[in-house]
């Protein structure tokens, strides 16, 4: 049987068999993370510090003990936007972000008084260089931009936009994109970068993490106990443990472990894929919502029908044929304005490594055939 799942941007599906093995193995031996010097203790910190050394080489960075655990990248993301400081009061974001960032943004908005813009762009979402260029970038505090966009896979161009804010600090949201396209946190200088564990890394659900490159200029958005410093009410003033209050989710980071050592190739390649996109391009009653370059199209997009709204196409699709997709916002309201698909908008298909040429080729039949059926 093929595999019909295709809403790998809510979360992935199926796991490699290593998430389980290393869940497992936590499950059998216990302990928790630096609280004690003890040899179960020692073997789960090990297998927890080795994640993180994993998670600095995806991401492309040097600065493994400025990689610090959330329960996602919501998380994360909320770490870093509520733990800076904005005294010029004003955010850049790009036009495709998700709540994860609206909604912190627009916290600091009623609660503070921090506005915020949205970067010039094009039709697809795709930020438009040349026009921020000409923006008064020293006026911001922050920008934050979507790498890849979970409505249409745009991907953004992050080592050019970081170019053009020099000193403004840019907070990626690598949430669709790491695990699945390069990143490469260094050499593009990217000053914060968040990702969840569950999606393109195939990890378990709860995992996840904030990269700061200068994480002092960030406070605690969670206070507590570390196994560090316990004689001090205050919270560490070193890193990981300034972030990292409480014990962390060991299950959960075994897991990602698993997840980072099996090193799944996809089972098909870009060109397949790009087929799958003009042969659906070439249905009539369906409207294809993606990057309007192929070099910038992430393995995920978005289709809306002539016949169906995006609840009705995903419910026959379901039905009919066994796909599983999501329909809807995506809690994306700001991605569907600025692609002119708000309110209803659209349903969402996302590829997992594990998907192979015939599984396209079965939902590009399917489409077809609810395309044939056209009133």
């Amino acid at each position: 049987m093929g595999n019909f799942y295709f809403d790998n941007s809510a979360t992935s599906y199926p796991k490699p068999p290593e998430v389980a093995e290393y869940i497992n193995e936590y499950l059998k031996g216990g302990g928790t993370y630096g609280r004690s010097a003890y040899d179960r203790v020692v073997a789960v910190s090990r297998v927890v510090e080795n994640t993180r050394l994993l998670l600095a080489n995806l991401i492309g960075t040097k600065h493994s003990d400025h990689i610090f655990f959330t329960s996602n990248s919501t998380h994360a993301l909320n770490l870093a936007i509520k733990g800076l400081s904005y005294p010029k009061k004003r955010i850049l974001i790009s036009p495709l972000e998700h709540n994860a960032v609206t909604r912190p943004v627009l916290y600091l908005q009623q609660t503070f008084g921090v506005e915020y813009d949205i970067l010039p762009h094009q039709s697809d979402g795709f930020i438009d260089l040349d026009a921020t260029g000409k923006l008064d970038l020293k006026l911001y505090d922050l920008c934050i931009v979507n790498h890849v966009s979970n409505v249409n896979g745009v991907i953004q161009p992050l080592a050019e936009l970081k170019a053009l804010l020099r000193s403004v600090p840019l907070l990626v949201d690598a949430s669709q994109s790491a695990g699945y396209i390069p990143i490469e946190a260094d050499s593009w200088n990217i000053d914060m970068l968040a990702l969840t564990g569950h999606k393109g890394l195939m990890g378990p659900t709860g995992t996840g993490c904030l990269f700061a490159r200068n994480p002092e200029l960030i406070s605690p958005l969670i206070h507590g106990g570390t196994g560090s410093r316990s004689d001090s009410f205050l919270m560490p003033d070193f890193f990981p443990d300034r972030f990292e209050a409480g014990t962390p989710n060991v299950l959960g980071i075994y897991g990602l472990f698993g997840a980072l050592s099996a090193k799944v190739l996809p089972h098909f390649d870009t060109h397949t894929f790009k087929d799958l996109l003009e042969q659906i391009e070439q249905l009539k009653s369906f409207k294809l919502k993606r990057s309007a370059s192929f070099n910038r199209q992430a393995f995920l997009f978005s289709v809306i029908s002539d016949n169906y709204t995006p609840s009705e196409l995903s419910n026959q699709l379901f039905k009919r044929f066994g796909i599983e997709t999501r329909s809807g916002l995506h809690c994306a309201p700001l991605a569907h304005k600025s692609l002119g698909t708000f309110p209803k908008g659209t349903v969402r298909i996302s590829l997992s490594k594990y998907h192979n040429p015939n599984d396209l080729n079965y939902l590009y039949t399917a489409l077809k055939e609810l395309d044939y059926e056209r009133k």
